[in-house]
């Protein structure tokens, strides 16, 4: 049976986004994160495709394409997401120093136990296996945390964001070790990221300024391909090229700051306003379709019989264990006691998987199980969905309490009122009985033997 026509492929690609499109709705409602839901999708979808072909043709080309443009969708859906103002400024720093510190420590900790438990593993080659293990995931964290509170969501859009960039410079940084042509040293390094910067400021201003003319419609994709060649070609040139998209974002987003005073007249607010608004949604359509079909393929690929390892099970709860340990002692320090559920928020995934398939073949060491990778992935995921739904039902545990003690507070005013109403009553009526009584004109009202009343005579003087 032939499960790879061109109309069987548009109806399994067309199914597949539907129950991503239903996963999301019940992520929402249970903060089960959808990207574990489309892996376990994909592992069933492993089976289903052994019924019907003897061997599965290798998705690592598929995988590496999508995981690129699906985190630079992932970075500029992030960056449009950030607004720059004065009082946000020491909130981006200290994420910046959190996931910074976050990335090295887990690295370090991570590299130290595969060098320990791998036969074989340099401790060169360590450092580079354990840096994709310390990456946190945006692609996972920046759907997940809706929910939250405005400030922790930041911070972990702010986090996951600078997590990635950095995890990614880090690991380009460690591979070029391995190739002498690439291996510019620290220096060259602090130059690459100067000179990257540099270019994406200039870039980004001339998009801006080019686009907002573009009089046709159809052009936000010629925008997002103009991204893609950017991005496509710093990285040819060696350049940290998520910086390049990146800054883009913060600018289109923050475009009065970055065009302050008489610069704005080389703007025109309207059309600018417009492509933001249609950027964001493009962009947030885009990475949700290549996030979906990168963690569906990349649950096809996974090898369950890795998981029941008990090498691979002792190397990853050790990393796991090191990756909480540590980010409590950063968040204690920088945030204080309110660190729930941010503790417990620092999932692995694309970045993960990317950076792994990147690996240098100078670097391979054949002994490592990728069963750790997913081992890691999975775990890490089921930790923050554990922390998410905890926290969602401790919310509403106090909204319930809250509620009960309003409805407890308005039942006592009700009942005051009433029993008020009722005394306010008694007392009118005592009142109008005693004015009865006491008034003059009733006094002297004469009722004639009819029963007829009769106006009181007065006396004459």
């Amino acid at each position: 049976m032939d499960i790879f026509s061109s109309f069987d492929l548009i109806i399994e690609a067309s199914i597949i986004v539907i129950i991503s499109f239903w996963f999301n709705g019940i992520s929402k409602k249970t903060n089960i994160p959808s990207v574990l839901m489309l892996i376990v999708l994909g592992i069933i979808l492993q089976y289903v495709l052994k019924m019907f072909i003897p061997r599965l043709p290798d998705f690592t080309g598929a995988l590496e394409i999508l995981g690129t443009v699906g985190l630079i969708m992932i970075v500029l859906e992030a960056a449009l997401e950030l607004e720059l103002k004065r009082e946000k400024l020491v909130p981006i720093l200290k994420s910046m120093a959190i996931a910074l510190i976050g990335l090295v420590a887990s690295a370090w900790i991570a590299a130290l136990i595969i060098y320990q438990f791998i036969p074989e593993m340099t401790m060169k080659s360590a450092w580079l296996y354990a840096t994709p293990l310390s990456i946190l995931s945006s692609a996972i964290i920046i759907p997940s945390v809706g929910g939250l509170s405005e400030a922790k969501k930041e911070f972990h859009i702010y986090e996951s964001t600078f997590s990635d960039i950095m995890g990614i410079m880090m690991f380009y940084f460690l591979a070029a070790e391995f190739d002498p042509a690439q291996d510019s040293g620290v220096v060259g390094f602090a130059g690459n990221i100067v000179l990257t910067i540099v270019i994406a400021v200039i870039a980004s201003y001339a998009i801006i300024l080019i686009f907002q003319r573009i009089k046709s419609q159809a052009k936000l994709f010629l925008l997002i391909a103009v991204l893609l060649l950017l991005y496509a070609i710093g990285k040819k040139l060696h350049l940290s090229s998520l910086i390049i998209i990146l800054i883009f974002g913060l600018i289109i987003k923050n475009v009065k700051l970055f065009f302050p005073g008489k610069t704005a007249i080389f703007l025109e607010n309207e059309r600018i306003h417009q492509i933001y608004h249609e950027l964001h949604i493009i962009t947030l359509e885009t990475a949700f379709i290549i996030r979906t079909f990168f963690f569906v393929i990349f649950g096809i690929t996974i090898v369950i019989a890795s998981l029941f390892s008990l090498n691979v099970a002792l190397i990853s709860v050790l990393i796991i264990i090191s990756i909480y340990a540590i980010r409590f002692g950063i968040l204690r320090i920088f945030v204080g006691n309110d660190i729930l559920p941010q503790l417990f928020i620092a999932p692995r995934g694309l970045i993960t998987v990317l950076l792994f398939y990147a690996i240098p073949k100078q670097a391979e060491i054949p002994t490592f199980e990728s069963g750790i990778l997913l081992f890691v992935i999975i775990a890490t995921s089921l930790i923050m969905t554990w922390a998410m739904i905890r926290d969602k039902r401790k919310m509403g545990t106090m909204l319930d309490e809250i509620d009960e003690e309003l409805m407890a507070r308005n039942e006592a005013e009700d009942a005051l009122r009433e029993k008020g109403d009722g005394l306010e009553e008694e007392v009118l009526e005592d009142v109008e009985a005693t004015d009865t009584l006491e008034s003059p004109q009733i006094q002297d009202l004469e009722i004639d033997t009819d029963g007829e009343e009769e106006p009181p005579t007065e006396s004459l003087s």
